[in-house]
């Protein structure tokens, strides 16, 4: 991906080595709680490579249901006035994080600087598309952070990985998720990062239509396996929306097929039936929350290939009441 010398987002909070962590009480999430077990190590896999909202993650792995429906509901509804920034500004990322060591902190504010301008390129392409629609996007935020943070829907570890929360309309992400991506889920290259940035972001997009909204408002109304299939109809639709994303970055000048393949990898890497495989030795479909590899891979391409919202009702697709 070409980004190099490019504009970057001025939405950009750096939080990282700024203390910004948390201790383990007291948090409306429980993060490896009692014991997680195989269920619970592909239930934290899951939402560490792609979690869409950490209110869900206490509920998986045995927090209180109660506080999690309420922090959801909260901020799914919540909205926002969204960033007062000027979208035409040349952003620099914030940096709060201490100088430690030489090297690795200059590979780190690199890695910022390529979310930034990743974001940018997203801010771009949904402006643009929201006018289509007659409609103003807000801009979310993006918070870099290390180890652990504390966000609008409550506190997360940097095992989660990337993130949306609704409630404060920001996108949370350990930048070390791209030695994950590489090293533990065969999916390296720049896009395959740009692609998980796009999918978080395109929760934002969701929330901004007022689809997490009403999706939020189902976790009472449904058993655990048919919200599980509205889960899965969220995170295609992000899927899709990313693909839309790329789709853009292309027209641009800024990919190329080779960066393509490496979304369409990291895609196939993040699949439920794939990471519960690769955990326990086989895959159940009504445990599903973010799709099988397949289908991710399916949607990101049909919004690549379609460039704007029009085939994106992943609700639809899946014979979902929505």
């Amino acid at each position: 991906m070409k980004w190099q010398g490019r504009q970057g987002s001025s939405n950009v909070e750096d939080a990282r080595g700024s203390g910004g962590g948390f201790s383990g009480g007291g948090s409306p999430m429980v993060i490896g709680g009692g014991g997680m077990g195989c269920l619970g190590v592909i239930a934290m896999i899951i939402f560490m490579l792609m979690g869409g909202n950490p209110g869900d993650l206490g509920g998986v792995l045995g927090g209180d249901p109660s506080q999690q429906e309420q922090t959801q509901d909260n901020g799914a509804t919540s909205g926002g006035s969204g960033s007062q920034d000027n979208p035409f500004e040349t952003g620099n990322v914030k940096k709060e994080a201490e100088q430690v060591d030489t090297k690795t902190e200059q590979s780190l504010d690199e890695r910022g600087q390529f979310a930034s301008v990743v974001l940018k390129d997203t801010e771009d392409v949904w402006h643009e598309l929201f006018k289509k629609y007659d409609r103003t996007y807000t801009e979310p935020k993006l918070v870099l952070y290390t180890d652990g943070v504390r966000s609008g829907c409550g506190n997360a570890s940097a095992q989660m990985g990337p993130f949306y929360c609704p409630t404060d309309q920001k996108v949370y992400i350990d930048l070390s998720f791209m030695d994950e991506l590489d090293k533990k889920f065969n999916a390296p290259g720049d896009f395959a990062m740009a692609y998980v940035i796009a999918h978080e972001v395109g929760h934002h997009v969701q929330n901004e239509l007022g689809i997490l909204p009403k999706f939020h408002q189902l976790r009472n109304q449904l058993s655990e396996t048919e919200y599980n299939k509205y889960s899965v109809a969220v995170e295609l639709q992000a899927d899709y929306l990313a693909g839309v994303y790329a789709k853009h970055a292309q027209e641009m000048g800024y990919t190329d097929e080779d960066d393509l393949e490496e979304a369409i990898k990291a895609a196939h890497a993040v699949g439920d039936d794939t990471i519960q495989e690769k955990a326990i030795g086989r895959a159940n479909p009504d445990t599903f929350t973010h799709g099988s590899s397949a289908d991710r891979m399916k949607w990101f391409k049909k919004g690549y290939e379609a460039g704007d919202l029009s085939e994106g009702d992943t609700f639809k697709a899946l014979g979902l009441e929505f």
